[in-house]
């Protein structure tokens, strides 16, 4: 199994998901991660969204979401003698990953300024709610609040005659996004380490990567002096050949034929429309942004014709680009995503497996295998013997009220 990261060893000290899932990724990667909890745990663990958070068999799906491949130790920082374990934990650590607020990071003698003055060779990796400058740095965020709400994302999809913005479509939607570029900038700075000995602070936010994902429309709005940019309905769309179309199952058709000209005469064709290709109201790309209600509700009326089943097919006979709308419980019958192993089954050794989505990137055609996250300090007692505490010291560190 392809592990481009294996060797490498991570210390997490972090919650909730976007963090948690930069480290998630690094796991499948192959990299050793070791999860710093607190006695309690990551709230992440106990999080129940909308009743559909637990499996029946007891997995809670989001803690093994952002949390799967790691190994679990219970750490209270906040006790005298747990930090002494926490630096042993550094020494061999080529990442420090954290998501704790400034403040709490100097609160617990963890800042940046702490951790590279022992252990100058460490890359720290934080992921924050909207950066280190500024008047919120000392806040945190959350993606719904920070990632969709502030950075313009929910305001984008909203239609105009909604009393209330849109919801995120997905729990740790912005999250995942944005623990994505975390653990890529981590990879970057392990190889700029290697390269040319330099150990970086690396971090990223949810408000940087909210924007990164709605650039187009901020750079457009501030050129133009707008509040937002324009939102076209689908009937004033200069090309009726990016739209969705209901088939006559209450399916929907994407199309997105950014060639119109090219496809125009093939894809009417396909449909069974080829009066439409010489049409003078439609026959060139001007004249369909200029008549564009009129070929709309054509194309409209060809589509409310047949199934879904059946305009898989009939569009297969173009070579102008389409998709089908998918709800989130298709995907695991989708022909691609079995193809590719996109979803796996994750096999807990006890009986219970669990349905995981495969990191969206891959090595020699090979996809990453997540493995469960682990039970709350599972592995405390392993993580310090290979440290060096003898089993009197562990207990000794129980005692004490510092490992649990």
């Amino acid at each position: 199994m392809n592990k481009p990261l294996a060797g490498v060893k991570v210390v997490e000290v972090s919650m909730w998901a976007m963090v948690p899932s930069a480290g998630a990724v690094l796991a499948d990667m192959g990299a050793e991660v070791i999860k710093v909890e607190p006695p309690e745990g990551d709230p992440m663990r106990g999080l129940n969204i909308g009743g559909l958070s637990t499996t029946p068999d007891g997995l809670n799906i989001a803690w093994e979401n952002y949390n799967r491949g790691k190994r679990s130790i219970t750490l209270d920082l906040k006790v005298a003698g747990a930090l002494d374990v926490l630096h042993r934990l550094l020494e061999k650590a080529d990442v420090f990953l954290t998501s704790l607020l400034p403040a709490a990071r100097r609160r617990m003698g963890i800042s940046v300024e702490d951790v590279r003055a022992r252990h100058p060779n460490i890359i720290y990796a934080i992921g924050s709610g909207t950066g280190r400058r500024g008047p919120d740095a000392e806040k945190g965020g959350f993606d719904n609040m920070t990632y969709w709400a502030r950075g313009s994302v929910a305001a984008s999809v909203t239609p105009p005659a909604l009393a209330y913005p849109l919801r995120m479509p997905s729990s740790a939607f912005g999250d995942l996004t944005s623990g994505n570029s975390l653990a890529g900038g981590i990879a970057a700075a392990l190889y700029q380490r290697a390269v040319t000995g330099e150990a970086s602070v690396v971090e990223t936010s949810l408000l940087a990567n909210s924007m990164w994902s709605m650039q187009s429309s901020i750079v457009t709005a501030t050129m133009h002096g707008l509040s937002e940019i324009p939102r076209l309905e689908r009937i004033a769309i200069p090309n009726p050949l990016v739209n969705t179309y209901r088939t006559s199952d209450n399916r929907f058709v994407e199309l997105c034929m950014l060639q119109g000209q090219r496809f125009w005469p093939g894809f009417c064709r396909a449909v069974g429309a080829e009066e439409l290709a010489t049409d003078p109201r439609f026959e060139t790309a001007a004249n369909r942004a200029v008549n564009i209600e009129a070929c709309v509700a054509e194309i409209d009326r060809i589509f409310a014709r047949h199934t879904l089943a059946e305009w898989r097919e009939r569009l297969a006979s173009q070579d102008g680009q389409w998709d089908v709308l998918q709800q989130a419980g298709e995907l695991v019958n989708d022909a691609q995503v079995i193809a590719n192993g996109y979803l796996q089954q994750v096999d807990h050794g006890d009986g219970r497996k669990l349905a995981m989505v495969s990191v969206p990137v891959q090595f020699n055609g090979e996809t990453l295998a997540p493995r469960p996250a682990p039970d709350k300090g599972a592995d405390s007692d392993a993580v310090l013997a290979a440290l060096g505490y003898d089993e009197d010291q562990i207990i000794d560190l129980k005692v004490a009220g510092i490992v649990f």
